[in-house]
Parts: C-alpha cells; structure tokens; sequence
C-alpha cells in the first residue's frame, strides 16, 4: 500500500489531532510545533568527535649505526560477523495474542518534521513505520504506530494496552525475513510532555516500539473526531529471535 499523498494541511491538522500518536505536542496535536523542536532536529546528532593527542615530539631511534628498528608486521584485522539483514518493508506485524495480523506502511516526516499519519479508509487496519526509525533487525529502536479506534470502531491496536512482559510481537517480511520480538514494557506518556519523545530515540539493542492512543476519551464537539485521548500506551520489546526462510518463484 503506497503512502497517502492527497493530503490538505487543514485536513491533516485536524486528523493528526485525533491520531494514536502523542510523543509531544507537535506529534499528535494539531497546528503544534512539538513545542519548539522538530524531530529532524531532535534525532540530528551534530557532536564532533574529540581531537587526537599530537605525536610530534615522537622521534625516531638515533646513534645505533646499522641497527635502526624494522616495522613489525601488523596484525590482520578480525573479520567482521556479518549482522542479519534488516527486515525489508513492505511487510507485516502479528501479535498472536491479540489476534493481530496487519499490514505495516511505510511513513515520514512531513516538511514541517512532524510524522505523517494514516488517513485513508483503511487506516484503521494499517500499522505505520517510521523512517526516520531503524529498520527491524536494524539494530535499534524501530518505531511502529497505529490508531486504536477508527470510524467509531476498534482498530488494530485497540487491545494493545493488554499485552504483558513476555508476550510475542513478530515481524515478517515479504521476502521471508521473520523477526520475533518479546514485550518487556508496557506504560502510558502525557503527550504534552516532551520527555516522552525519548520513547521514540535510537536504542543500543534491537527493540520495537509500539504507540498507539489510551487513557480516557475526552469528547470535544470542535474536534473532527469529537474528542482525543488524554494518554499514549507504549509497547516496547525487544529482539529474541530471527530467521530467514526462502521463497520459492513456484
């Protein structure tokens, strides 16, 4: 499924309001400008490497006649072990225990640096993928998102505040590429607190992140969908297993 592009600004900052996400103002309100910061700025990392000690004063052996040092012969380099290739997108996100099997879209930041959110008719049933995220089996945080209602009805991750430590979260890709993934964190952030964009933040091991709307419905007559949520739940779990299955042409 291609990305939605027929989008009106005022349209989109009415949807993005009513949307599962909610990692800071600007991520799932509308019209907000994640209260001053963008993500492009927030994942940009401009610190530079510290300088290396100067070696001049180094000098090379003197006054040994015929006798000056030979350069031993360095050892080889170890070969690197090859890392599992990412998990190529499209593909799809199962978790058994609630009965999820979904599509999984691929979306951006917009020009303003705020993510694109699911609005088409489907978009209760699609989960998004953020690329500005690491790709699953990438190594680090790979950051998934999706409503929990849509249209008045439940919608893929309406039960997601329900999963337990040591649940199952599994990715399969078209290519035969399966990540499983164990739940090791399940909580609720204010999405007007800008320290739960740290949920969404690169991360030293291979982990999921799992976003979606919860708390209490407020209902608010001048917004499109009537009301939002006061919470975001977060899911986040982290790599178990992988493997990779061919695909037979047959």
């Amino acid at each position: 499924m291609g990305r939605f592009s027929s989008r009106s600004s005022g349209t989109l900052s009415r949807l993005r309001r009513g949307l599962f996400l909610g990692l800071g103002v600007a991520l799932f309100a509308a019209g907000a400008t994640l209260l001053g910061i963008g993500l492009v700025d927030y994942f940009d990392d401009t610190a530079s490497a510290p300088a290396l000690s100067s070696t001049d004063d180094e000098k090379l052996p003197v006054a040994i006649p015929y006798d000056y040092p030979r350069p031993s012969t360095p050892e080889p380099e170890p070969t690197p072990t090859p890392e599992p290739a990412a998990v190529a997108v499209p593909l799809r996100l199962m978790i058994d225990r609630l009965g999820v099997d979904a599509p999984v879209d691929v979306y951006a930041l917009d020009e303003n640096g705020v993510p694109e959110v699911p609005v088409a008719d489907d978009a209760g049933e699609v989960v998004a993928w953020y690329d500005f995220s690491s790709k699953p089996g990438g190594g680090s945080n790979a950051v998934f998102a999706a409503h929990v209602t849509w249209n008045r009805a439940p919608a893929v991750f309406s039960d997601l505040n329900n999963l337990q430590a040591g649940d199952v979260v599994r990715l399969v890709s078209d290519d035969g590429t399966e990540y499983t993934y164990e739940v090791f964190a399940n909580f609720d952030v204010d999405p007007y607190d800008t320290e739960s964009l740290k949920v969404m933040a690169p991360t030293e091991t291979d982990t999921v992140t799992l976003i979606t709307c919860g708390g209490t419905w407020i209902p608010d007559p001048s917004e499109q969908f009537g009301g939002d949520y006061t919470t975001r739940t977060i899911v986040q779990a982290k790599l178990m297993q992988s493997s990779v299955t061919a695909i037979s042409d047959s």
